[in-house]
């Protein structure tokens, strides 16, 4: 019996593409019984072969066309024995198919049904287009990332598809687990890749209203204005990143830049930030990454080098937290968080087609 926190869950996961699948893949990490419903021949949910996809990790896979009213009816079969169904669909698709929040629970009472979308279930733009880029942009999100010469630059699509979108998706499940078994009522989940962009964007704004984010990009106190809270390239044409923002981490940070104080005081002073960022980025350029890396080990002064995807791997402390991991010939992040001090494994990605009676008589 597997000691996993969601172990016994069962979840119909209807194939969509980014946050649904790694919200599914979340819960899959954890110990449910996730099986994903594609269509025949199947659809990636972002790279190139399904069979190569770690977000698909963990879960077992039905082949059916939802289009054909016999395996609509099959469907509605499986969620009858499910604890969660989660769709990504654009509003009032899943109502077209006839697997609508109102018929899946009339089969199942219990039923938690989770809806992800872009814009939400109502709104001018509900039944819009769109991709993490616009949704952080509505919200504040993407202006704050970048730099003054830059423009706003995406932050890859990690605020709007999974911070956002899938963990908020994943987060609301369990909640509405809880609240199933304390009631025996489901519930529906309209969780919207805008409203959670919004949600990470709580501290910012908390910023600016305690008058900390008076500015545009790179002038304020996390987006890489001030000078104890950015990035700074080496040498070597590399990268480390500094956030020396206590009095005694920038007291370190100054030692072992071996600066005068002097040189670099009144450092919370914005008008000031220009220069104390020209004096670090020039005492910066005089060593390479790792050699810093090496100066800055075992002291206080929140450093870390900038490792790219091939490197981190290598990464001692990464390394002992096997924080990631091999699988499928594919290195990917282990699942999080970690319970009772368990190290996480990853499940492979086993997506060889099952037959939908199978799926329904597995969960007798």
């Amino acid at each position: 019996m597997s000691n996993k926190p969601l172990t016994g869950l069962k979840v119909v996961e209807i194939a969509s593409i980014g946050p649904g699948p790694f919200a599914a893949m979340m819960l899959a990490d954890h110990g449910a019984d996730v099986v994903r419903v594609d269509r025949p021949g199947g659809a990636n949910t972002g790279v190139s072969h399904r069979q190569k996809d770690p977000l698909l990790r963990g879960r077992r896979l039905v082949e059916l066309n939802l289009k054909q009213a016999e395996n609509v009816e099959k469907t509605l079969q499986l969620i009858e024995k499910a604890d969660v169904i989660i769709e990504g669909y654009r509003p009032g698709v899943m109502e077209r198919l006839g697997l609508s929040p109102k018929v899946c629970m009339g089969r199942n009472p219990a039923l938690i049904y989770g809806r992800m979308t872009g814009w939400g279930q109502d709104g001018p733009l509900a039944k819009a287009a769109g991709h993490d880029i616009n949704y952080i942009a509505l919200t504040g999100a993407l202006d704050t990332v970048g730099t003054k010469s830059s423009g706003p630059v995406p932050a890859l699509n990690l605020i709007g598809d999974f911070g956002g979108g899938g963990m908020l998706l994943a987060f609301g499940v369990v909640s509405a687990v809880l609240k199933a078994k304390l009631t025996g009522k489901g519930s529906v989940i309209d969780a919207a890749m805008v409203d959670g962009a919004a949600l990470l964007m709580t501290m910012p704004f908390g910023l600016k209203a305690a008058g900390f984010w008076p500015g545009g990009r790179q002038e304020n106190l996390l987006d890489g204005g001030a000078p104890f809270y950015g990035t700074y390239k080496t040498l070597d044409d590399k990268w480390i990143a500094i956030g020396s923002i206590e009095p005694p981490f920038w007291q370190q940070l100054l030692h072992l830049l071996e600066l005068d104080e002097e040189s670099v005081k009144d450092r919370m002073n914005p008008n000031r930030w220009p220069v104390i960022r020209t004096i670090i980025e020039n005492r910066i350029l005089q060593k390479t990454r790792d050699e810093w890396a090496a100066i800055f080990a075992g002291t206080d002064a929140c450093f870390a080098p900038v490792l790219s995807m091939n490197e981190v791997v290598d990464n001692p402390h990464n390394m002992a937290r096997n924080i990631f991991q091999n699988m499928d010939d594919i290195l990917q992040p282990a699942p999080a968080p970690r319970f009772d001090g368990i190290t996480p494994e990853i499940a492979p990605i086993e997506l060889d087609p099952i037959d939908i009676e199978t799926a329904i008589t597995s969960w007798d």
